[in-house]
């Protein structure tokens, strides 16, 4: 990774850091150039989405924000620290990567739900939740048991907690997989496309659960191409494309009206 360029000091402001900030985010793998220079700031609360075709970069730049993908340069920040390297350079000017260990705990504090489900097939509804909590942070059986069964009434699925996937539908498995991923009581949840692996009768009871959350206040980036969705619950929407941000704003502003004819194009395939 090389050197992330170091942000300047701000003025005196009495705007508050952002819980995200994303500095000139570049990813590459080879030859292939995936993210080309994005930054990207999401306040504590706030709930953006990411929108843009397929290949554009969206899931990439949720990947280098949880760590499962490392910059090939730029800076991810949550609440103010550096992920994955230490804050300083060393004296020679090379960035210094953290442990695994911190490494691991950093991404502990963010929530993130994928296409596919991923729940362990031999454990119920109960165990999938239970396991990270029990495993992680070290809660005994007794406690992650209640905080499991509470996380799945959340979820609409309290009646499902001593079924096995292969007993639940998609749309319920997803419902699953986001209940375990609030398990570890994350800072930010991180969605990527979590309804395109549904059939559409089950696409709703997956957003209802994302809109309850962000009406609790939780801190969410969702790639989607659910635009109404987007319409209804995004503080921001940003389209990406080519492995840029070409245009963020407000769900009006963005969708509709778009500024430039890539967008435009994509909104129409998509609406």
């Amino acid at each position: 990774m090389t050197a992330p360029a170091a942000g300047a000091t701000p003025a005196a402001s009495i705007t508050p850091t952002p819980l995200i900030s994303l500095e000139g985010i570049h990813k590459a793998f080879g030859d292939l150039h995936v993210l080309k220079g994005c930054d990207l700031e999401v306040a504590a609360g706030e709930v953006t989405v990411l929108i843009g075709p397929s290949g554009s970069g969206k899931s990439t730049l949720l990947r280098c924000i949880n760590q499962l993908e490392e910059p090939t340069a730029g800076r991810v920040r949550i609440a103010g620290v550096t992920q994955g390297y230490a804050e300083e350079p060393l004296a020679d000017g090379r960035w210094q990567k953290l442990p695994s260990g911190q490494i691991a705990r950093q991404r502990s504090r963010i929530g993130m739900v994928f296409q596919r489900f991923h729940l362990f097939p031999h454990m119920t509804a109960l165990e999938n939740v239970m396991e990270a909590p029990i495993q992680v942070l070290g809660r005994g059986k007794a406690e992650a048991k209640e905080a499991a069964l509470a996380l799945l009434d959340r979820v609409g699925l309290g009646d499902r907690a001593d079924h096995y996937p292969s007993e639940l539908s998609g749309g319920q498995q997803q419902r699953v997989a986001i209940a375990r991923a609030l398990a570890m009581e994350p800072e930010l949840m991180l969605f990527d496309e979590p309804t395109s692996a549904l059939d559409p009768e089950l696409v709703a009871e997956v957003l209802s659960v994302l809109k309850e959350l962000a009406e609790g206040g939780m801190t969410m980036i969702v790639v989607t191409h659910e635009m109404g969705f987007a319409r209804e619950v995004a503080d921001q929407v940003v389209f990406m494309d080519d492995g840029l941000i070409v245009e963020q704003g407000t769900p009006e502003q963005v969708i509709d009206h778009p500024g430039s004819e890539r967008l435009k194009g994509f909104l129409a395939s998509v609406l």
